[in-house]
C-alpha cells in the first residue's frame, strides 16, 4: 500500500492539475454509493487549504461534500457518490456541481460538470413502475380511441413488452395494448363512458437471455374538465441564450384554478426543460450547447395546469422555447502564431501559408478574414486570399531597405452576437539571395619606372547589383607581376621595382569575390576584370662608351682635317637608345678639334695660328649626352689623349697609333663539362710508341730546316750589317726623336732594333733609309 501511494498521487496530479476551469466527466448510472467521480491535486505548501461544495444544480444530495487530503505539499481532493446516491440517466441526465479551493488568501473557483450516461446492460424494473402500487396515469374519457396514452422508459434496447393482466368486459371496454417502445395505447373503442374507473395493467418486460421483469401501470379515467382551470396568456415564444446554466429559469406560467399543479406533458420525456410543480417556473435541466445538441435550437413546449384534488379539472398551454447562439468564443486558428521565411527570389503567387480556423460557437460557419500590416505600414508585398497568404509582389533585398521583415496580423472576424474576433501574428522574414556576380570595368594604369615600392597606381571599383553592393573582396590571379590589389578597398599598389627596358607593361586579372549576400554565408559568386599597367619609361641609365678612355698618335697635315676617331657610346639596358649628342668640354686649346656626331676631327685651318714644330699632346674630354624625348638627360664624359706629329715634306706615309684601355674587367665564369674517353692499355702502348716515333722525325726535319735557313741568312746579310752598326753608334743621339712604337700594339724589343722599326721604303728604288725626326735628313742604306 505504501508503494501504491505514490502512484496514486500521480495519477491524481496528471489526470488534474488545471484547477482553476471547468472540469467535464461522464459518469455510468450504474456507479452506486462511495463510487469516487473526480480527483483534484492542488499546490499549497504553506497554508492550511480547503475544499468546498458550494451547490448542486439540480439540487439533489447524491454527492458527498468533497475530501481533502494531503500528501507532503499538495493537496489531493476527491468527489464521490453519497449513500442516498440513485443515478438515473432517463430521470436527470446532468448535474452542476460548483467547488471552491481556499488555501491563504488564494480563493479558486470551478465547475464540475457530471453527465450521466445509460448503463446497456442494467436491465432491470426501476422506479414507480416496478413499486407494488404501480406507475399511475391519468385520462381523460374524451380521449381519442387508439391513441398513445403512456410511454414506459426502460434500460437498454430490443425488450419486448406485453400487458399479462386479464382486461375482460364488460368492465375493460376494449384491451390496451403496448407495443417494443414502451407506448401504451388507448382500446380501439376508446374510453367514454368510463370516467372514474381504474384499470391496472401487470406488464411483462422481456430482456433477452431469460431475464425479464414486471411492472403495473394504473390508468385512471377522468371526466371531461372543467373549466374552472385556465391559463389567462397566450400561447407566447420565449428566446434564451444558449449559456444559461443547468437550472437557470426560463419563463413562468400561471394558470387560474384551485391548488394548481404543472407538468410538461409533451415532449415526453423533456431531456433540456422542467417545469415546477407549484410554481410553474421552467428551468433547464441541460447545457444548451447548440455546437454540441443542435436540435436544441428549437423546443415546443406543451405544459399542463391541473387541480391537485381534482387532476381531470386541467388545462394546457403551448409555447416555444428559441436557443439563441451566444457568441462566447473567438474562433481558434492553426497556426496561432505564423513566424516564417521566404527568399527574396520567391514568385508572385506563391503560397506563404493557410490558415485553418473554426469558430467554437459554430462549427461549420463562415469566418471573415482581414490582413493588417505593422510594418512597413503599407507594404504591398503579400496578400490574402480568403485564408491563404500569398506573395503579391517582387521580393527584392538588393535596394537598401527593402529586405525587411513584414509584420502584419490576420484579423479572423465570426458572425456571431456580439462579434469577436482572433488575431493571429505573422512574421514574415525575407532573406537575401546571392543573385548576380560581382562586375569590375577594365582599366588601363601608368606608372613611371621609378616609383617608390607602395605606390598607389589606381582603385578596381567592383559593382555588385545585390545588396550591400560593397560586400566585395579583391584579390589576383597567379602570375608574379610586382603588384597587389587591396583586398577590402580594391587599391592596386606597386609592391617592387619596375624596369622599362624589361617589360613595359603587365596585365593583371583581378577576382571579385561578393560576401554577406545570402542567407546562407557559403553561398558566394565572383567575377573578374583585367587591368592593364603601363610601364612609363625613366631615363635612368647613362651612356657608357666603348672604350671610356683612348689614346691615339696622329701625323697633322697642314691646312688639312683629319678624321681622328669615332666616340662609339650606346646604352647597354636600352640598345634601342641610340639619338646622342656629343660635345668637346675640355682640353680643346686652340679649338683644333671639333665633332662632326660622334666623329672627332682635327683641324689644321687655322689662320693665325702657329704651326707646331714639335710634337704637341690634347687631353679631350668628350661629354657625351642622351638626346631622346625621356627626362632627365644623362649624360658621360670619354676621355681622349691625341698625340700630334706634324708632317713634314719628307715624311713618307701618315700612321695613326691607337692605344685603349677597356673599360672594365668582368670577370666571366665558364663551367665545361668534358666527356673523355678511357682507351684500352694495349691501344694507349700503340699511340704511345707511335706519337714518339712521329715527334722524333718532325724534331729531325725542323732541325734541318733551320740549318738550311741560317746559311742562307749568313750568306746574304753580312756587308748591310756592317754598313747599319757603323751608322747607328754614329748618330746614337738622334735616334731618340724618331716616333715611338705604340706600346700596346707591338711588343717591347732592345734599343737598336726599335730604331729600324720605323725605316721608311722609297717606293721607286725600293732601297731602306734611316729619317731623323729632329733634322729631316735621310740616310740611305
Amino acid at each position: 500500500m505504501v508503494l501504491l501511494r505514490p502512484l496514486v498521487l500521480l495519477l491524481a496530479l496528471l489526470v488534474s492539475d488545471l484547477y482553476c476551469l471547468s472540469w467535464f466527466i461522464d459518469v455510468s448510472e450504474s456507479q452506486g454509493p462511495g463510487a469516487t467521480l473526480k480527483s483534484f491535486s492542488f499546490n499549497c505548501s504553506s497554508y492550511i487549504a480547503t475544499l468546498e461544495l458550494l451547490h448542486v444544480q439540480p439540487p439533489t444530495t447524491f454527492f458527498n461534500p468533497p475530501s481533502l487530503t494531503r500528501w507532503q505539499r499538495t493537496y489531493v481532493g476527491k468527489m464521490t457518490l453519497s449513500s442516498s446516491a440513485r443515478l438515473d440517466a432517463l430521470t436527470v441526465n446532468h448535474y452542476e456541481l460548483q467547488l471552491r479551493f481556499t488555501c491563504g488568501n488564494h480563493v479558486t473557483e470551478g465547475r464540475l460538470s457530471v453527465d450521466i450516461q445509460r448503463d446497456p446492460n442494467r436491465d432491470q424494473c426501476a422506479g414507480r413502475f416496478a413499486s407494488p402500487a404501480g406507475e399511475i396515469i391519468q385520462v381523460q374519457e374524451t380521449v381519442t380511441p387508439g391513441t398513445p396514452l403512456y410511454t414506459l422508459l426502460l434500460p437498454g434496447q430490443g425488450a419486448q413488452m406485453n400487458i399479462t393482466s386479464a382486461q375482460d368486459p364488460p368492465y375493460f371496454p376494449g384491451p390496451f395494448s403496448i407495443d417494443g417502445q414502451g407506448q401504451l395505447w388507448a382500446p380501439s373503442q376508446g374510453l367514454k363512458g368510463q370516467a372514474q374507473k381504474v384499470f391496472q395493467l401487470q406488464i411483462l418486460v422481456t430482456f433477452g437471455q431469460g431475464r425479464s421483469c414486471r411492472g403495473m401501470l394504473t390508468v385512471k379515467v377522468l371526466p371531461v374538465p372543467s373549466s374552472q382551470v385556465s391559463f389567462p396568456q397566450q400561447a407566447q415564444n420565449i428566446t434564451i441564450p444558449e449559456n444559461l446554466v443547468p437550472g437557470s429559469k426560463v419563463a413562468q406560467v400561471h394558470a387560474q384554478g384551485f391548488d394548481v399543479r404543472y407538468e410538461i406533458v409533451s415532449p415526453v420525456p423533456c431531456r433540456l426543460f422542467s417545469i415546477g410543480r407549484v410554481d410553474g417556473v421552467v428551468r433547464t435541466t441541460a447545457p444548451l450547447e447548440l455546437a454540441q445538441a443542435p436540435d436544441a435550437a428549437v423546443t415546443r413546449l406543451r405544459v399542463k395546469a391541473f387541480e391537485r384534488l381534482r387532476p381531470w379539472d386541467s388545462a394546457e398551454l403551448d409555447f416555444r422555447v428559441d436557443v439563441q447562439s451566444v457568441n462566447r468564443w473567438p474562433p481558434r486558428c492553426l497556426p496561432a502564431l505564423l513566424v516564417t521565411q521566404i527568399p527574396e527570389t520567391t514568385l508572385v503567387g506563391t503560397v506563404v501559408n493557410t490558415f485553418t480556423c473554426t469558430d467554437p460557437d459554430s462549427p461549420g460557419s463562415t469566418l471573415d478574414y482581414q490582413l493588417l500590416f505593422h510594418s512597413p505600414a503599407s507594404a504591398s508585398s503579400l496578400c490574402l486570399r480568403d485564408r491563404v497568404l500569398e506573395v503579391n509582389d517582387t521580393l527584392d533585398c538588393d535596394v537598401p531597405g527593402a529586405c525587411l521583415q513584414h509584420t502584419a496580423s490576420i484579423l479572423v472576424l465570426d458572425s456571431g452576437q456580439p462579434l469577436m474576433a482572433t488575431e493571429v501574428p505573422v512574421l514574415v522574414m525575407v532573406t537575401p539571395v546571392n543573385e548576380f556576380s560581382p562586375t569590375c570595368v577594365s582599366r588601363t594604369f601608368r606608372v613611371r619606372e621609378d616609383a617608390r615600392p607602395h605606390t598607389l597606381l589606381g582603385s578596381v571599383v567592383g559593382t555588385d547589383l545585390d545588396y550591400p553592393h560593397d560586400s566585395i573582396e579583391y584579390s589576383t590571379s597567379g602570375g608574379s607581376a610586382p603588384f597587389a590589389v587591396d583586398r577590402l578597398n580594391g587599391e592596386v599598389r606597386l609592391l617592387g621595382p619596375l624596369d622599362y627596358e624589361l617589360q613595359k607593361s603587365y596585365r593583371l586579372t583581378v577576382l571579385l569575390t561578393d560576401h554577406s549576400q545570402d542567407q546562407d554565408p557559403t553561398c558566394h559568386r565572383s567575377g573578374s576584370c583585367t587591368i592593364t599597367i603601363e610601364v612609363e619609361d625613366v631615363n635612368d641609365h647613362a651612356p657608357e662608351c666603348e672604350p671610356p678612355f683612348q689614346e691615339l698618335t696622329i701625323y697633322a697635315h697642314l691646312g688639312r682635317s683629319l678624321e681622328v676617331t669615332t666616340v662609339s657610346c650606346r646604352v647597354a639596358q636600352e640598345p634601342q637608345r641610340l639619338a646622342f649628342s656629343y660635345r668637346i668640354v675640355g682640353g680643346n686649346s686652340q679649338s683644333r678639334f671639333s665633332l662632326q656626331g660622334a666623329v672627332l676631327v682635327h683641324n689644321d685651318l687655322m689662320l693665325g695660328s702657329p704651326w707646331p714644330e714639335q710634337p704637341h699632346t690634347y687631353e679631350l674630354l668628350i661629354r657625351v649626352a642622351d638626346a631622346g624625348p625621356s627626362a632627365p638627360h644623362l649624360s658621360t664624359t670619354a676621355t681622349v689623349i691625341v698625340h700630334i706629329v706634324p708632317w713634314r715634306a719628307s715624311t713618307g706615309a701618315t700612321s695613326t697609333h691607337r692605344t685603349t684601355v677597356p673599360s672594365r674587367m668582368t670577370p666571366l665564369l665558364v663551367t665545361d663539362t668534358e666527356v673523355f674517353w678511357q682507351p684500352e692499355p694495349w691501344f694507349v702502348v700503340v699511340l704511345t710508341v707511335t706519337g714518339a716515333l712521329l715527334l722524333l722525325g718532325l724534331g729531325w726535319f725542323l732541325s734541318w730546316l733551320l740549318r738550311r735557313l741560317t746559311q742562307v741568312l749568313q750568306t746574304s746579310s753580312k756587308p748591310t750589317q756592317a754598313l747599319l752598326l757603323n751608322s747607328i753608334q754614329g748618330t746614337k743621339g738622334s735616334i731618340e726623336g724618331f716616333v715611338e712604337a705604340p706600346r700596346m700594339e707591338t711588343p717591347q724589343a732592345p734599343s737598336s732594333v726599335t730604331s729600324l722599326v720605323c725605316q721608311p721604303t722609297i717606293l721607286r728604288t725600293g732601297r731602306d733609309y734611316l729619317f731623323n725626326t729632329h733634322t729631316g735628313a735621310r740616310r740611305w742604306l
